[in-house]
């Protein structure tokens, strides 16, 4: 794993020297130091999870043969296209949640002098993406699928940012709302096709397979970027802070949370009762209360029943796939989150 961050990591200086010296536009001193401020702050900043899974995904597929340098930088680069998408819409995201620190600093948008400024910034940081694939791969036979796939995920992902936003409207909350298929819905759009369905169909690309010919494929990604969302919920709740790096806020935020889907489901009317009472409030004594249900309704439990059946429907699904590499990627993405504790 070293072996792969240290060559992905080796071709970021690369790709974002050539983004401010893009001769499609006139700069100045302030404007490429601005800019520079902006992808150094948002972009290399997280796990790369995403960014390495392409380089990784693309290995696998070769079947492990000798990559040549070209190669990559290329698998890199459409990496770090996810990694600049990633920052785009957290830069983005940020500012709509009002919030205060990612990635264990300010938000970007809280920086001084930067403000809403961001909007611009996040729009630009989307922008590069583009100007990356242009450069390196319009001469691909595969570049149209690309910008395509890009556009597409882009696309969902915002659509499913917008159900969570507009599920949880100020002065509108409403838990009737939070149904299984609502959570669904939210955690397929906005998380799964960008997490874990767009690293995979870029390496696919890359080895010259068409998309439509790996619809199974985007199926099981997308169950697991589900499954991982899942977890997510649960860790916000029941997961140890120090470990999992924040304190979550799911309940104070009113969220639509497996946890909180899973409860009404369960519920009987005096504890719906607790439920409505309490759900999205910031008193600690509030959120207390609603832990305690959880507990009574033993949704630890409920949890660890539906991590070991996805687990053994992903298993099932991936091992009748008949590519024997293509499972060998499919199995690395679940081998790196199942029973995660963080």
């Amino acid at each position: 794993m070293s072996d792969l961050k240290s060559t992905f990591l080796r071709f970021y200086s690369v790709l974002k020297q050539e983004l401010l010296e893009d001769p499609a536009f006139e700069w100045t001193p302030d404007s490429r130091q601005w800019v520079e401020r902006l992808v150094e702050y948002n972009v290399p900043g997280g796990k790369l999870n995403r960014g390495l899974s392409v380089l990784g995904s693309y290995k696998l597929l070769k079947e492990e043969q000798e990559l040549t340098e070209e190669e990559n930088f290329l698998a890199s680069a459409l990496g770090w296209c996810i990694e600049w998408l990633q920052a785009y819409f957290l830069v983005l995201d940020d500012i709509m949640d009002s919030a205060h620190t990612r990635r264990d600093q300010p938000c970007w948008f809280r920086v001084p002098k930067v403000g809403l400024i961001a909007i611009n910034d996040g729009i630009l940081l989307g922008n590069h993406i583009f100007r990356i694939l242009k450069k390196h791969f319009r001469g691909k036979a595969y570049y149209v699928d690309l910008v395509d796939l890009f556009n597409e995920v882009e696309f969902r992902t915002a659509s499913g940012e917008m159900i969570d936003l507009i599920t949880a409207l100020e002065g509108e909350k409403d838990l009737s709302k939070y149904t299984s298929s609502l959570h669904r819905r939210i955690v397929q759009y906005k998380t799964a096709y960008y997490s874990f369905y767009l690293p995979v169909a870029c390496a696919l690309l890359m080895v010259g397979e068409n998309l439509d010919n790996h619809i199974d494929v985007k199926n099981i990604l997308v169950q697991m970027g589900i499954y991982f969302q899942v977890q997510d919920d649960y860790l916000d709740c029941f997961g140890d802070p120090e470990t999992i790096g924040k304190i979550g806020t799911d309940i104070e935020d009113f969220k639509c949370s497996w946890l909180v889907v899973k409860a009404l489901e369960q519920c009987n009317e005096e504890q719906k009762k607790v439920l409505y009472e309490h759900y999205g409030k910031a008193d600690p004594a509030c959120v207390a209360k609603v832990k305690v249900l959880y507990n009574e309704l033993n949704l630890q439990g409920v949890f660890t029943e539906y991590e070991n059946e996805s687990y053994e429907k992903l298993t099932t699904s991936i091992e009748a796939h008949p590519s024997k590499s293509v499972q060998a990627v499919l199995k690395a993405f679940l081998a790196k989150i199942y029973k995660r504790q963080k």
